[in-house]
């Protein structure tokens, strides 16, 4: 039996999502039609809302509804430290490890010429202006160990050796093809005591 046209639609919809194949979404769809009603609006209006009004961090790149994050607001933080990573979910894996005090660039994305992306769409013009302009005395790479997070971490490390005296990679216990959202906090914690100087 063919669904009607709405249904259709929602169930495409939630398959834009990672992870999401056809009966999962169809599932998920199902559900929120047969018995939370209520729910499937308070996650639509959430999800127009955060559509609507959550962009970038004029500082660091990580997504907020604000000109810039809580993060960067701190005056906790280590203003002389700035962790390069390459997406918002990176961040919240190392906060949670509690390892780092300091501030944060968001790449949004690596380094991928066949997928179209370069430094210009990894705004690294950005990240060199503010290492260049701002009292940094490290930069930590914890770019993922895929091959593409270690070619922008090596990509990156050339770009900005004129301009800072100290840049580190994250290291012990991340495995190699791993990624930092997946790995747990102690794992990580472990890696930013052990991380290496690359020049």
């Amino acid at each position: 039996m063919a669904h009607s046209p709405l249904i259709k639609q929602l169930i495409d919809s939630f398959r834009c999502l990672p992870g999401v194949g056809a009966k999962s979404a169809q599932r998920m769809a199902y559900h929120l039609l047969e018995r939370d009603r209520n729910g499937a609006k308070k996650l639509s209006h959430a999800l127009y809302q955060a559509s609507e009004e959550v962009g970038h961090c004029q500082s660091c790149r990580i997504l907020t509804e604000y000109e810039q994050c809580d993060i960067c607001q701190s005056p906790k933080r280590n203003q002389q430290t700035l962790c390069v990573v390459e997406t918002p979910s990176d961040v919240y894996a190392i906060e949670q490890s509690g390892s780092y005090q300091g501030r944060y660039f968001v790449l949004m994305g690596h380094l991928s010429p066949l997928d179209g992306i370069g430094p210009k769409e990894l705004h690294l013009e950005e990240l060199k202006y503010r290492v260049q302009h701002e009292e940094i005395n490290e930069v930590i790479l914890a770019t993922n160990a895929t091959v593409e997070g270690e070619a922008t971490a090596h990509f990156i490390v050339e770009m900005l050796k004129p301009f800072t005296d100290k840049i580190t990679r994250i290291a012990h216990g991340v495995p190699l093809g791993g990624e930092l959202e997946y790995i747990d906090g102690s794992t990580l914690g472990h890696a930013f005591n052990g991380r290496q100087e690359l020049k």
